[in-house]
C-alpha cells in the first residue's frame, strides 16, 4: 500500500462530507472510499490506510438511475455480508451461493464470486428511493473472474475486486460501515487535498511544499522560525506560491487538512503532530510523499554521502538545457532558479522527468523506485558504511531502468549492473585530460571537451555522474557541454560571496569529513601562487553527528589544513528538540590542536568576526562551513563586511 493514498481518501471524504445523507463521522471512523478516478478502494481507520485494492467500476460511467448499468456515486453503507466462510471462487447469483465453483477457467460471463458486500444508499433521491436505489439495483462489492481487467472501468455497475482482496476486505468490515463512491476532486490538480507540512521552512520540506503548490495542489505549513518572526523572505516565497502559513500550534490540522507531512527532525511532541494524532489526521513522512512522486514520474534519484545536491543541480541544468523541461526536488538551492526569483530547491516542469536528492542519512533512500539511480560515493557520515551499503543494495534493486555508480572500491559490488563513472581506467564513462584550476576545471569525455565553472576534483566527479545519468536518458553527449559550461552552482556549495582587500570569503555547506576535505582542497586551489592561507570556520551541525564523527573530523582538519592555515570551531548548532548535549566544540578543537594545527574555539560570532578581521592578510581565503543553520550565510556576509 502507498501510505500517501491515505491523504487522497481523506481528501475525498472531506470533499463529500456536506452531501445530504452523509453519515456523521470523525477522523477516527472506519470508512471505505471507492476512488473512481484512480480505480482503487481504500479502507481508513483511525486516520490510517489499513486496506487498499485495485477495482473496476462501470464501463458506462457513473450514475444512479435504474437500468443504466452505471456505478452509483455518493454515500452508502454496508447492508449485508454474504458468503462468510465459503470457498474462494464460489459463484453467487441474486445474492445467493449457487454451489458452483470457478477455478480460473476462461469464461465470457462476468461472475460474482467469493464474497458479496451489498450496498444501501444513504442519499434520498440520489442513490436511495424509487428508480435509483442502490440496494434494489443489486449494487455490490464482489470478487470477479475478470481480475486481469482490474484498474479499468469495465463492470456493469458493481465494484469488482480480486478474490483474495474481497476476502480480506470482508473480514475487516461489518454491516452499517459507511462507504463513499467518489468522483474526482475539483480544484486540486495534485489530487491529495490540503497537505500540511510541519517544519515547512526546512530545505526538504519547503521543496515538497513548493512542488505540490506548483503542480496545482493545496499546501499549508508551519515552522517555529516563522513563529519567532524569523526568515521573512522564506515565508514570503512560500506564500507567493499559495502555501498558507499557520502557527505551529496544531490549528493547521483543523478543517480540511487531508494529511500532516513530517520529517525525521519533527518530534512527536511538536503541537502539529499531537493534533494530528488526536484528530486522526494521517501522518506521512516526507520520504513517503517523495517516494509517491518518484513512482509517479520518470525519476532520476541521486544518492551518496557527498555531492548529491550539486549533482542533482547539474542533471537538472543539463536536462533543462536539452529542452526536456524537467522537475526537481532537492535540498540545495540552485542558483539558476534563485536568479529566476525562486527559493531554488524545487521546480515543476511540464515533462514526466523528475530529479531528486535521495537521502541516506535517515534511511529513506530505500523507499524510492527510481527510473535512473545514481550512487555517487560511500563514506562515513551519519551511519556506518556497512549500514549505508545495505541501503544502497535495496535502492539499486528497485531501480527501473539504469544504475550509475562511482568507481570507488567500496562501490565495486554495484559495478556489474551499472554504468561506472570516474577518472580511472576501469570507468566506463571516464574523464581524460583533466585540469584543475582555481575557479573551475576542464576535462574530456570521449570526443566532447567540457569546461566546468566550479572548482575541485569532487565537482568533476559530480559532473561525470550527471553526464552518465543523462546519457541513460538518451541525452547526446554534445548537448551536455553548454549546460555544464554555464552551470551556476548551488547556494552554499563553495559559493564565493566576494573579495575585499584581496581576501575572499566563501560560504560552504561542508559538514561531514569528506565534504570538509573537498572544500579545503578547493580553497587551496584558489590561494596557491598568491601566498595566501585558508582560514577555516566550522560550525558542527548537531551533537550526534559531531560525536559520531569526532575522530574523522580531527583527522580531516589535521591532514587537510597546512601549517600556515588557521581553524576556528563555533559552538554546535542546536535547532531544538531532545538531542543530548554530550559533546562540545571546545573538546574537538582541543583534539585538533593536539595534532599541531593552529585551531581555536570561537566562543561567540562577534568574537570570531573581530578575530578574523585582525588575522586576515591579502591573499587569504576565509572558508565558512556548516549545515542546517540558515544564518551561516549572514555570518559569512558579516565577515566580508568586517574585513
Amino acid at each position: 500500500m502507498d501510505p500517501v493514498q491515505a491523504a487522497r481518501y481523506c481528501a475525498l471524504i472531506l470533499a463529500n462530507r456536506a452531501r445530504e445523507g452523509a453519515p456523521t463521522l470523525d477522523r477516527r471512523s472506519r470508512v471505505m472510499v471507492v476512488d473512481v478516478a484512480r480505480q482503487s478502494l481504500g479502507l481508513l481507520e483511525d486516520g490510517r490506510l489499513v486496506f487498499e485494492a485495485s477495482i473496476s467500476t462501470s464501463v458506462n460511467g457513473l450514475g444512479c438511475e435504474e437500468g443504466s448499468y452505471r456505478t452509483p456515486t455518493g454515500w452508502h453503507c454496508i447492508h449485508g455480508r454474504i458468503g462468510a466462510g465459503v470457498e474462494p471462487g464460489t459463484v453467487f447469483r441474486r445474492r445467493e451461493a449457487t454451489g458452483e465453483l470457478w477455478q480460473g477457467e476462461p469464461r465470457e460471463e462476468d461472475l460474482i464470486l467469493t464474497r458479496v458486500l451489498t450496498l444501501d444508499g444513504l442519499e434520498k433521491g440520489w442513490n436511495r428511493g424509487t428508480g435509483r436505489d442502490s440496494l434494489e439495483r443489486f449494487i455490490y462489492l464482489h470478487g470477479t473472474n475478470q481480475e486481469g481487467q482490474l484498474g479499468l472501468p469495465v463492470s456493469h455497475g458493481c465494484v469488482r475486486l480480486a478474490n483474495a482482496a474481497v476476502i480480506d476486505l470482508f473480514d475487516l468490515v461489518t454491516e452499517g460501515d459507511p462507504l463513499l463512491i467518489a468522483e474526482e476532486l475539483t480544484g486540486d490538480d495534485f489530487g491529495l487535498g490540503r497537505l500540511h507540512f510541519a517544519g515547512v521552512a526546512g530545505s526538504g520540506m519547503s521543496a515538497l511544499a513548493q512542488f505540490v503548490a506548483m503542480k496545482g495542489g493545496r499546501a499549508s505549513g508551519s515552522d517555529r522560525s516563522f513563529d519567532r518572526g524569523q526568515r521573512a523572505e522564506s515565508r514570503a516565497q512560500l506564500e507567493a506560491l499559495g502555501v498558507a502559513i499557520h502557527p505551529q500550534d496544531g490549528t493547521g490540522l483543523e478543517g480540511d487538512c487531508s494529511a500532516l507531512v513530517v520529517s525525521t527532525a519533527v518530534e512527536e511532541d511538536v503541537p502539529d503532530v499531537a493534533a494530528a494524532r488526536r484528530l486522526g489526521v494521517p501522518v506521512l513522512h516526507r520520504s513517503e510523499l517523495l517516494a509517491h512522486l518518484v513512482a509517479r514520474y520518470r525519476t532520476m534519484a541521486v544518492t551518496g554521502t557527498s555531492g548529491k545536491s550539486t549533482t542533482v543541480a547539474m542533471v537538472f541544468e543539463i536536462l533543462r538545457g536539452a529542452g526536456l523541461d524537467p522537475s526537481v526536488i532537492t535540498g540545495g538551492e540552485l542558483v539558476a532558479l534563485q536568479q529566476e526569483g525562486r527559493w531554488g530547491n524545487a521546480w515543476a516542469g511540464a515533462s514526466d522527468l523528475l530529479v531528486i536528492e535521495a537521502d541516506e542519512s535517515d534511511g529513506s533512500v530505500v523507499r524510492y523506485h527510481a527510473a535512473v539511480g545514481v550512487l555517487l560515493n560511500l563514506q562515513r557520515d551519519h551511519k556506518e558504511m556497512g549500514a549505508v551499503a545495505a541501503m544502497f543494495r535495496t535502492f539499486t534493486v528497485q531501480v527501473r531502468e539504469k544504475v550509475v555508480a562511482g568507481e570507488a572500491a567500496n562501490l565495486q559490488e554495484f559495478a556489474t549492473q551499472a554504468t561506472v563513472f570516474g577518472c580511472g581506467e576501469g570507468a566506463g564513462l571516464r574523464a581524460e585530460e583533466m585540469c584543475l584550476g582555481a575557479e573551475g576545471s576542464t576535462f574530456r569525455v570521449r570526443d566532447a571537451a567540457f569546461r566546468l565553472p566550479v572548482p575541485g576534483q569532487h565537482n568533476v566527479e559530480n559532473a561525470l555522474a550527471a553526464i552518465a545519468a543523462c546519457e541513460a536518458l538518451d541525452v547526446p553527449l554534445e548537448v551536455m557541454v553548454e549546460p555544464l559550461a554555464c552551470f551556476q552552482g548551488v547556494a552554499r556549495r563553495f559559493q564565493v560571496l566576494g573579495t575585499t582587500r584581496g581576501v575572499t570569503v566563501v560560504d560552504d555547506f561542508g559538514h561531514n569529513p569528506a565534504k570538509v576535505a573537498a572544500s579545503i582542497r578547493a580553497a587551496h586551489l584558489r590561494v596557491e601562487g598568491k601566498g595566501g592561507r585558508v582560514l577555516a570556520v566550522f560550525q558542527p551541525h548537531g551533537f550526534g553527528p559531531l560525536k559520531f564523527l569526532r575522530s574523522d573530523f580531527v583527522e580531516t582538519f589535521a591532514t587537510e589544513l597546512k601549517a600556515q592555515d588557521r581553524l576556528w570551531f563555533l559552538d554546535v548548532f542546536y535547532a531544538g528538540g531532545t538531542a543530548a548535549h554530550d559533546i562540545t566544540s571546545a573538546e574537538v578543537i582541543g583534539d585538533i590542536a593536539g595534532h599541531g594545527t593552529a585551531a581555536e574555539h570561537a566562543p561567540t560570532r562577534s568574537w570570531l568576526v573581530q578575530r578574523l578581521a585582525a588575522e586576515v592578510r591579502e591573499g587569504d581565503l576565509i572558508l565558512v562551513m556548516g549545515a542546517r543553520d540558515p544564518s551561516l550565510t549572514d555570518l559569512a556576509k558579516t565577515i566580508l563586511q568586517a574585513i
